[in-house]
C-alpha cells in the first residue's frame, strides 16, 4: 500500500472511464429508445472535494451520450472525451491539454478498452468487476464497485495521500 500512497501523492489529474466505473455498467432504455444511466451521488461529492484540492478531472469514455455530458458539466469535469475508441490517442491529447506527465495521472477503468491507458499512467486503478486481465494491470483495485463508491474511494485515497483529507473532513465537523 505504501507504493500506492507514494504514487497517489503525485496525482494532478484523475481520468475516469464511465460505464462500469462512474456507473454500475447498466444502460437503461425507455420505450422511445432513449438511454439513461445512474450515477452515485457520493462519487460526485468525492470528485468535487478532490477538485477543491487542485486535482483536475477528466473523462475518456468509449461511448458518447448526453447523460454523461450532463453529468460531466454538473460536476465541472475539466476534460471530456466521449465516443473514444482509441483511448491511448485521447490520453496523448489530454496530456498536452492538461500539461501533465503520465506519472501525474491516475486512471480508473473496468474493461479491455481501458488497458492502453491503465498500462501507461502513474496510478492505474480498476474496479472489482473488471475482468481478471484488467485487474492484473492495475496498481490498485477498489473495494467498492463501479457506480457504488469506487470513484469516491479513489478520490479519498488521493486526498489522504496528498494530506488534504483531514482538512476537508474538518470543515464538515466544525
Amino acid at each position: 500500500m505504501q507504493a500506492i500512497t507514494e504514487q497517489a501523492r503525485k496525482i494532478k489529474l484523475l481520468i475516469m472511464d464511465v460505464d462500469g466505473v462512474m456507473t454500475d455498467g447498466r444502460i437503461y432504455y425507455n420505450a422511445q429508445g432513449e438511454e439513461s444511466k445512474s450515477f452515485y451521488v457520493q462519487d460526485g461529492l468525492g470528485l468535487k472535494l478532490l477538485q477543491s484540492t487542485g486535482v483536475r478531472l477528466a473523462i475518456i469514455s468509449g461511448r458518447a451520450d448526453r447523460c454523461v455530458e450532463h453529468r460531466a458539466q454538473a460536476l465541472g469535469i475539466d476534460f471530456y472525451f466521449g465516443g473514444i475508441h482509441n483511448k491511448q490517442e485521447a490520453l496523448n491529447q489530454l496530456l498536452q491539454q492538461a500539461e501533465v506527465t503520465l506519472e501525474q495521472c491516475a486512471f480508473i477503468g473496468d474493461d479491455l478498452i481501458d488497458l492502453p491507458v491503465l498500462r501507461r499512467v502513474g496510478l492505474a486503478v480498476a474496479v472489482p468487476a473488471a475482468p481478471t486481465l484488467v485487474r492484473q494491470h492495475a496498481h490498485y483495485v477498489t473495494g467498492f464497485p463501479g457506480g457504488q463508491g469506487a470513484v469516491r474511494e479513489l478520490a479519498e485515497l488521493i486526498m489522504q495521500a496528498q494530506g488534504n483529507f483531514d482538512a476537508i473532513v474538518a470543515r464538515y465537523l466544525a
